[in-house]
Parts: structure tokens; C-alpha cells; sequence
């Protein structure tokens, strides 16, 4: 994983049925990209004390199943050994190709509250942010903060703004927003400090569905500008308003 990848990572109990692996205290793609490889790799394995196999930006979280432990069992050693092995015959690059996820964004001003401040901030017009965010090779980093809640990465190096000094107690479903080198979807209705510069039609989340969460770490991710009317129509279709 960069210049870590022949190295083990910092492994430590992440309460009493979990380890942590930390690779990097600071977002690197490459050792993110490798980190899903491992986590791959880890799930392929299929050891019966696994739970589950959680891949963050610079960590890996192994969830243990304690009714499979046996009374010596040690969670650490365990993981250690695992993520020895599975690092040692990963692949130097990723071993299987990227899901691509298309997501329609409509970014009338209705829906992008805060896109002029970062036209603004970024010295473009609002549809040069538009453009550039679109054209943009996105990456999903992680999965968190809310169940179906994606981390992007691939953000153009011209539209990084930081986050906003107030968070909004409440940002609709489907909105899109950006701050530093990323993008986030907000699955639900939730508080939010990003600056949002659009919305999709899309339901980012749906427990009925499988998997429920429209996007999966690893997922490489279109945005795709589309107007209102494109927006109801596909919206109509999802069932989605933007605020279930």
C-alpha cells in the first residue's frame, strides 16, 4: 500500500469482538484502493470467526463472531496472520474491474443551495464547477456515517473548498455535496456541513433492495448533469422526493 504495502499495518482491538488495521492516518488513493483489494481478499478467505470486513479510507475493521471463538482464541493474532497471508499474494493491481454507477445529478438552484458560494470560491462560473465536477473520475472510498452514506474521492483538485463554517441541521435526501478532495451522497434526511451543489433523482439507500445501498466501496461513479424535467421523471420512477 504504497510504501506500506510489504508491511503489516497498526492492529488494535476496536472494543471486545473487533480489530482495526491502520494503514494511513492520512487519505492516500492508492492505499485505499489496496485497502478494498485486501478486504476482498480478507471476505474470499472466509474464516468462520469473521463477521464482517469493513474497509474505511485508512483502515480496515475485522468484526468477529464470538460464538466461533474458542477459549484461547486471540482476535489480534488472528487478524494479524490473516492480513499477513492475504497481503503477501495480493495482486499489484486491483484483481477484479470496477462496477460503474451512473448517477444523474440535477443542479437547479432549487437543489444546489450552495453552489455559487463555491463558484464563487473556486474563481468559476457555476457551470465550469458543473463541468468539472461531472468530468471528474470518481472513486467510492468508504461506506459510512449513515447506512448507504458514500465518501468519494477524485474530486478535481480546483473545486476543493472546505467544508461549510455552520452545518445545516437538515440537507434533503439525494444531495449531492462536496469539501476538501471529496464528494458525499446523503442517503436521508440528516444534519450536514458540506457545500451541496445538486441533487439525484436516485434512492442512494433502500432496505428493500439488495444490497440496500446503491453504492459499494471500490465503485468507480458518473455524475451526469440532467435538468428538472429529466429529474421528476426519473424521481416519478424511483419513487424518491428527496425527503422520505
Amino acid at each position: 500500500m504504497g510504501t506500506t504495502t510489504r508491511s503489516l499495518p497498526r492492529i488494535v482491538a476496536l472494543g471486545d469482538a473487533a480489530v482495526l488495521a491502520e494503514f494511513s492516518q492520512t487519505l492516500d488513493l492508492a492505499v485505499n484502493a489496496r485497502i478494498q483489494q485486501l478486504a476482498r481478499a480478507i471476505r474470499a478467505r472466509k474464516a468462520p470467526w469473521i463477521r464482517d470486513v469493513v474497509p474505511a479510507l485508512g483502515t480496515l475493521a475485522i468484526h468477529i463472531d464470538p460464538a466461533s471463538r474458542e477459549p484461547d482464541f486471540s482476535a489480534r493474532d488472528a487478524a494479524v496472520e490473516l492480513i499477513n497471508g492475504c497481503l503477501e499474494t495480493l495482486a499489484p493491481e486491483p484483481d477484479e474491474p470496477a462496477r460503474l454507477v451512473e448517477l444523474p445529478v440535477c443542479h437547479d438552484a432549487e437543489f444546489a443551495p450552495d453552489l455559487s458560494e463555491v463558484a464563487k470560491l473556486c474563481g468559476l462560473s457555476a457551470e465550469a464547477v458543473i463541468n468539472l465536477h461531472c468530468a471528474s473520475p470518481h472513486r467510492v472510498l468508504m461506506v459510512g456515517f449513515v447506512p448507504g452514506h458514500p465518501y468519494i474521492g477524485g474530486l478535481d483538485p480546483a473545486l476543493s473548498v472546505p467544508r461549510r463554517a455552520t452545518p445545516r441541521t437538515k440537507i434533503s435526501a439525494g444531495s449531492i455535496a462536496i469539501a476538501n478532495a471529496q464528494t458525499v451522497v446523503y442517503p436521508f434526511v440528516t444534519p450536514g456541513g458540506w457545500n451541496i451543489i445538486g441533487r439525484t433523482p436516485l434512492r442512494v439507500f433502500d432496505a428493500t433492495r439488495e444490497p440496500p445501498a446503491l453504492m459499494q466501496p471500490g465503485d468507480h461513479v458518473a455524475f451526469v448533469a440532467i435538468d428538472r424535467a429529466r429529474y421528476d421523471e426519473l424521481a416519478r420512477t424511483a419513487g424518491s422526493d428527496g425527503d422520505p
